[in-house]
């Protein structure tokens, strides 16, 4: 599968963190284990065959008001497809999973290393997200 696509670049196209007051900040700081991590992929066409995807990693509580804070990555990567005779749904795979596992360790350290320095200096995720799973029980 390694030779079907290649990595042109990776960077962060888009960032969001909202901590609206010492009081919010507090609030998650002992909230932290409800919060929980959301993915949402995307993808477009681009030209000579290339594709962006957009990779979008939301660190929110789903128990709590907009008040607490709002924390949102957007990793764009642009992969260059390079066979040509590649059928939809092995594209669909590179997309959602392929190139997921192996973009998102880097994407999840720059985005923890940025929430550590927003002041959640301890914090960690919980369960790593499993791509391949995510990608199987979507085809369910």
């Amino acid at each position: 599968m390694e030779n079907k696509y290649k990595i042109i670049v990776s960077y962060i196209q888009d960032l969001s963190i909202e901590i609206p007051s010492p009081e919010s900040l507090l609030t998650i700081r002992n909230t932290i284990p409800e919060f929980q991590v959301k993915v949402d992929i995307n993808s477009k066409p681009l030209k000579k065959k290339m594709i962006e995807v957009a990779t979008t990693l939301s660190y929110a509580n789903p128990n709590k008001k907009k008040e607490t804070g709002f924390f949102q990555i957007k990793y764009a990567t642009v992969i260059d497809i390079l066979d040509l005779k590649i059928k939809k749904d092995e594209l669909e795979k590179i997309v959602l999973c392929d190139l997921q596992t192996k973009i998102y360790p880097e994407l999840e350290q720059k985005f923890l290393t940025i929430l550590r320095n927003s002041g959640l200096p301890n914090l960690k995720f919980g369960k790593k997200i499993d791509f391949e799973e995510l990608y199987k029980a979507r085809l369910n």
